[in-house]
């Protein structure tokens, strides 16, 4: 794993909360817990019918991606809620990870290469380079 740096989570925030306020539909979320969302509906056989509960938000953000891999099976709801969602839309996704190492966070160079194309075919790719806001100031506080 690459080590934390600025904190996606706190332009991805700001980001929805403007969305809401502009009357759009937001769900915020960590990626593990989107997948945990996903396989219980698998598990109960709904799975169809939570991604279309969930393609009714206009926005998904997706927070976290690549701090926990995934199994196998894990990846392959992730790769289904990111299809589902193509073109259809918006996502605010947030990782540590460049596209490169995605296929150790998703177990598969495949599934990885799937999901990184559905995504970054409509993206504004963000990339920020710098010292963690809560560490930044560590020195300073002590």
């Amino acid at each position: 794993m690459t080590p934390t740096g600025p904190e996606i989570t706190h332009l991805a925030i700001p980001l929805g909360v403007k969305a809401a306020q502009a009357g759009h539909s937001v769900l915020f979320d960590s990626a593990t817990n989107w997948v945990r969302r996903l396989a219980a509906a698998h598990e109960s056989g709904t799975p169809p019918q939570e991604l279309k509960r969930l393609r009714r938000y206009r926005l998904l953000i997706l927070d976290e991606l690549g701090y926990l891999p995934f199994d196998p099976d894990s990846a392959n709801l992730f790769f289904q809620l990111i299809s589902a969602r193509y073109e259809q839309r918006a996502l605010i996704l947030a990782s540590n990870l460049p596209f490169a190492r995605w296929g150790e966070a998703l177990s598969d160079d495949v599934v990885a290469a799937a999901t990184i194309d559905r995504i970054v075919h409509h993206a504004d790719v963000i990339a920020l380079d710098g010292k963690s806001f809560r560490t930044r100031n560590i020195n300073q506080n002590r």
